[in-house]
């Protein structure tokens, strides 16, 4: 499988909290989603500190592949990737992996697993109308680099 470059911008390590998980003793499949939205935030608050104003992001489509199952305690780290420039949009990917413990003996170092993957498609709207507006450039600039350097992760 082959897809276009993709940037990473943003890596959010957060606790897999008891109330993520279901009656099945795994984190509930929309709590992935919640990982990263999280993490997606931490990275747009970063960029704007100061809030949005007149003009913001909004989400049209998400998705998640789940790999293993996830349970507590532990940490899920989010790696948030960007790439697929529109005009007004632009694709938001993700890799999430928890630490291994599949032996009881795993040393605090062990290479961490993947769970799932995900992507979400990121739109800026003027918050007044509702309708697209052209992405920010501070948003552009870094994924413009890359494509003209054609590295990627």
């Amino acid at each position: 499988m082959t897809h276009k470059p993709r940037l990473l911008v943003h890596t959010s390590r957060q606790p897999i909290r008891w109330g993520d998980m279901d009656a099945l003793g795994h984190v509930n499949n929309t709590v992935y989603f919640r990982y990263m939205e999280q993490a997606r935030l931490e990275w747009l608050y970063a960029q704007q500190p100061r809030g949005f104003g007149d003009t913001g992001p909004v989400i049209v489509n998400a998705s998640c592949t789940f790999l293993v199952p996830v349970v507590y305690p532990g940490e899920v780290e989010v790696r948030m990737y960007l790439g697929e420039i529109g005009r007004s949009s632009i694709g938001s990917f993700y890799e999430l992996f928890v630490a291994n413990r599949e032996r009881a003996s795993a040393p605090e170092s062990a290479a961490p697993v993947p769970c799932s993957h995900g992507a979400a498609k990121i739109v800026w709207i003027d918050t007044a109308t509702g309708r697209s507006v052209p992405l920010p450039e501070h948003i552009v600039a870094p994924l413009r680099a890359l494509a003209r350097d054609g590295t990627a992760r």
